[in-house]
Formats: structure tokens, C-alpha cells, sequence
């Protein structure tokens, strides 16, 4: 598990390109037959993946949560961007198609990964926080099981901004006890997310973008408001925002969002806006 230390908006605004990228960017994440683990000290956020191709693979919880097991303390939520694929936990199997959600909650012991078909592996994200209390675990569908209220278009192709947000898990949706999860598709023609922009001065947020073409780059936006920098970013690749920080981007071709967030309050609307005649 590799260990990334907290930020502090001051220095942060001193670094150079190589600099923001080793401390927010997360590479290489999907790597066959393995899971790995990028454990934030903001919020204590895990981001992870697990990618089965030819053997079944078990989370395990590691040296550096000093636990029994991976969720004896901690929930959470992954989604599949890759293949078909099960997970089992304690037993029970969840069979995932692409773009298939999942919930669990805190004492969860035994979590396994497999793929369908080693041609086409299953690819799981993953997001975990610190928990308090043991919510149900929960598969979703999001064809099927996403209410109404949560899936929601915003945006016009005009500002080249027109996207449909999918919480998968967030209060009256999924419960849990920090952690919210969803995903932002980006309709033909538009480029933009999350602009205008904004932070949340309560929780953190990592972002992990897929869908993205071969030949195509993400420009992803982070900083104070008054001291905004960039970070080129790629296919599959994530991202780790904290709280002080906007999180926004734009990009040569259309493509997909996963969002993760943990931290004070499970308010999805707790925003601080940011005008566009403020942003430097």
C-alpha cells in the first residue's frame, strides 16, 4: 500500500509539474492480477483497484491499517470499469457487468475478485473511508436502481457541458457512514466538468477518469481558486483533490468520471461556488 501524506494549499502553490504529479496523480492503477492500494492522509481516503485476469485475488488489509482485515474499520464502494467479473464477499457473490456498483459496510472479513473471461477482465475501482458503524451491503445497477431524484442531466452542449450524474451511493440512495460515490458520463461534443467550479471546505474528493481515447488528454484543474494549477492526465488514471482545492477539468475528446468523497457531512450540495470572475 503506498502512503500519501496530507497538503498544505501554502506550499502546495510552490510546486512544479513533477511535484503536483507525484503527490495527486495516481498512475498505472489497473495492473493484471493485481489489487493496489493508494492510502491519502487527507480523510484517510483508500483509492484501489483490483483487476483479476487468471486467478482470483483477496483483498488483504496490509501493514499499514494495523486491522485483522481490510474492513474492520472502514466501508466501502467500488464500481467496474472493465469486463464481467464477481465479487464475493463472506461468501456471497455479486456478479458485476461494466459500470456496476457496490456497497459494504464496515466487517466485511472476506473479499474476493475474479473475472469472467481473462480476454476481457474485469476492472474494480475502489474507494474506502473510515466507518463507524456497519451499514448493509448493497449492490446497484445503475439501469435499474438508481432512483429518479439521483440521476440527473445538467449542462447544454452550448457550454459544452452536458453530462448526466449517477450517485451510486450517497444518504436515501446507498447508506453509509462518510463515503459517497458516483459517476459523471459526459455526452458527444462536450468537455467540461464542473465548471463552473467550486470546492467543499468539508470533504475531499478524488476523481478517477475513464472512457478517455488512446490519442486524447484530460487537462484536470486543482488549487485555490486564486492559485489554480493543471495536471495532464490520461485513460484510467485518478486523481486526489482536498478539500481547499477546485476539481474540475477539460479535455480533447468527451469521456467518464468516477467521484469519490469522504469527510465532515454526507451533504451533496454543501458547495462553495466559485464565481468565474474570482478564478485566477
Amino acid at each position: 500500500m503506498e502512503v500519501r501524506p496530507g497538503a498544505n494549499p501554502a506550499d502546495v502553490k510552490n510546486y512544479d509539474t513533477d511535484r503536483l504529479r507525484h503527490d495527486f496523480l495516481i498512475q498505472d492503477l489497473f495492473v493484471a492480477d493485481e489489487i493496489k492500494t493508494i492510502y491519502s492522509q487527507i480523510d484517510r481516503i483508500i483509492v484501489g483497484s483490483a483487476t483479476p485476469v487468471n486467478k482470483t485475488l483477496t483483498l488483504e488489509a496490509g501493514a499499514e491499517l494495523r486491522a485483522q482485515y481490510f474492513l474492520e474499520r472502514r466501508e466501502m464502494g467500488i464500481i467496474n470499469i472493465g469486463g464481467n467479473g464477481t465479487v464475493t464477499v463472506d461468501g456471497k457473490e455479486y456478479n458485476f457487468k461494466y459500470k456496476d456498483g457496490m456497497y459494504i459496510g464496515m466487517g466485511a472479513k472476506d473479499i474476493k475478485f475474479s473475472s469472467a473471461d481473462p480476454k476481457n477482465p474485469a476492472k474494480f475501482y475502489l474507494n474506502s473511508a473510515p466507518a463507524h458503524k456497519t451499514y448493509p451491503t448493497v449492490f446497484i445497477d445503475p439501469d435499474k436502481d438508481i432512483l429518479p431524484e439521483n440521476k440527473k442531466e445538467l449542462g447544454c452542449l452550448e457550454s459544452a457541458n452536458h453530462r448526466t450524474i449517477n450517485k451510486y451511493i450517497l444518504p436515501g440512495q446507498v447508506e453509509s457512514c462518510q463515503l459517497e460515490m458516483g459517476m459523471t458520463c459526459l455526452e458527444p461534443g462536450s468537455v467540461w466538468n464542473t465548471m463552473p467550479c467550486h470546492t467543499h471546505d468539508r470533504r475531499m474528493e478524488v476523481y478517477l477518469y475513464f472512457e478517455v481515447p488512446e490519442d486524447a488528454v484530460v487537462f484536470h484543474y486543482m488549487g485555490e481558486p486564486t492559485e489554480t494549477r493543471h495536471i495532464v492526465m490520461r485513460n484510467e488514471e485518478a486523481v486526489i483533490s482536498p478539500s481547499w482545492s477546485i476539481h474540475s477539468a477539460s479535455a480533447t475528446h468527451a469521456y467518464t468520471f468516477i467521484w469519490g468523497m469522504v469527510g465532515e457531512n454526507q451533504d451533496f450540495d454543501d458547495m462553495d461556488d466559485v464565481a468565474m470572475t474570482d478564478l485566477m
